[in-house]
């Protein structure tokens, strides 16, 4: 779990909760493969954001499906990269 505070209004945390408020910004589930997890979750129904995995924090591939659902939360697929 990673909490979070914004340094400044201004920022895209910031607007982020002046628009949605406090709570859950999204769930990050841990994959041995974020291409898979995103064809996955296409081949389901659901949209993605990105087509294809991306760079992340701590040497890590992401990719997001988006939040435009019922329960409204934004899923971010993790998975570890060697070092």
């Amino acid at each position: 779990m990673e909490l979070l505070e914004p340094l400044d209004d201004k920022t895209e945390l910031g607007e982020y909760l002046a628009k949605h408020g406090e709570g859950i910004h999204h769930l990050a589930l841990q994959v041995d493969d974020v291409a898979e997890a995103l064809n996955e979750a296409r081949r389901r129904g659901l949209r993605v954001i990105d087509t294809a995995p991306k760079s992340g924090a701590r040497r890590t591939l992401i990719g997001y499906v988006d939040p435009e659902r019922a329960d409204g939360i934004l899923i971010q697929y993790v998975q570890p990269t060697l070092k």
